[in-house]
């Protein structure tokens, strides 16, 4: 294997509130592998954002209280404000969820654009820059970009704005890539697209990629490993067809299993019981416990939080006292997969 383009290590972020300490994220370690998609999963508040936005400076509510970011060989968790600046938008580039917010509306189009690739590169004229970002425009998708470089964002639909927003992340060949659910409020044809113009993006830059998102579809089709994440912290860990075929978590699992079915008929979902836990105040042992099927009230799950360990001799980690009860279970997506081969 190479050696990895970013190492999280023991990261873990804290948010102070009126009802006390949230632990929004709890020991996450994680390796990201050059020219590479990473995706990371979870439910709404399981930390997959602000495991990402927080090495890079951009949670500035909550409060590290341990871990490193090597970067190329530099912790990122101890750079300087300055340093961070020179390296957001450069070497590391976002996408974000809401391209309108993430926008300036009363600037154009071409001129933020402008800005992003200058911010990096000072040397380069405005006219140059003007002109790559035609070439970026055309490259993503924009149609008539000579045209449509002067107008603003409210003269864009979502998507293209969603487009203008990956055109910026790859005005400066990042080598790291990240997209925090880059196609959540667009609707299903727009989002095919995206991930499309992402694919063409990652071919432009050759970018590692994290890719941040609920839809397990879109980290079927787009990721090389997987990171699953629940109440903070790293639960299970694999290539992309490990998880689909052989889950080693209750929780992956469940995420799976509740999804309705396109090969056969369900009058119901299933869906997982229960809710996230509280991230202030945590229950004891592993935090899936109360919503596990695989627990059945045991003690060890009650009182033991589960260390992520190897599934075999292979890069499999899931973090379950009982992971070994899952071998030979297969998700539904696999059964699935199967059924149509038949």
């Amino acid at each position: 294997m190479p050696e990895p383009l970013l190492q999280i290590r023991d990261l873990a972020v804290e948010f102070s509130t009126d009802d006390g300490v949230v632990h929004a994220v709890d020991g996450v370690g994680y390796d990201v592998y050059p020219g590479e998609t990473l995706g990371i999963v979870g439910e709404s508040g399981s930390g997959k954002s602000v495991s990402v936005m927080s090495v890079l400076g951009l949670v500035p509510q909550g409060r590290i209280a341990s871990g490193e970011a090597i970067f190329k060989g530099r912790d990122l968790l101890q750079m300087k404000k300055r340093e961070l600046r020179e390296i957001r938008g450069g070497p590391i580039a976002m996408i974000f969820q809401d391209p309108m917010t993430s926008l300036n509306p009363v600037l154009t189009i071409g001129d933020q654009l402008v800005e992003a690739i200058r911010a990096h590169q000072p040397n380069v004229s405005r006219s140059a820059a003007k002109a790559r970002v035609v070439e970026l425009l055309s490259l993503v998708g924009v149609p008539s970009p000579e045209r449509r470089v002067n107008q603003y964002p409210h003269e864009f639909s979502g998507g293209m704005r969603q487009r203008a927003m990956i055109a910026m992340a790859i005005a400066n060949l990042p080598s790291l890539l990240i997209a925090d659910e880059p196609t959540t409020a667009l609707d299903v044809t727009i989002q095919a697209q995206i991930l499309d113009v992402l694919k063409a993006a990652q071919r432009e830059t050759h970018a590692a990629t994290i890719l941040i998102t609920h839809d397990l579809g879109v980290i079927a089709e787009l990721a090389d490993r997987v990171v699953v994440m629940y109440a903070g912290r790293v639960v299970e860990l694999a290539d992309v067809r490990t998880i689909f075929a052989a889950p080693r978590h209750p929780y992956t699992v469940g995420l799976m299993d509740s999804l309705p079915s396109i090969v056969e008929d369900e009058e119901w979902l299933n869906p997982i019981p229960g809710q996230p836990p509280s991230l202030i105040h945590p229950p004891p042992g592993c935090p899936f416990h109360p919503r596990c099927f695989l627990s059945q009230g045991r003690a060890r799950c009650r009182t033991e939080n589960p260390p992520l360990k190897k599934i075999g001799d292979s890069g499999h980690l899931a973090a379950c006292h009982f992971a070994e009860e899952l071998e030979g279970r297969t998700s539904k997506f696999a059964q699935a997969a199967a059924d149509a081969a038949e």
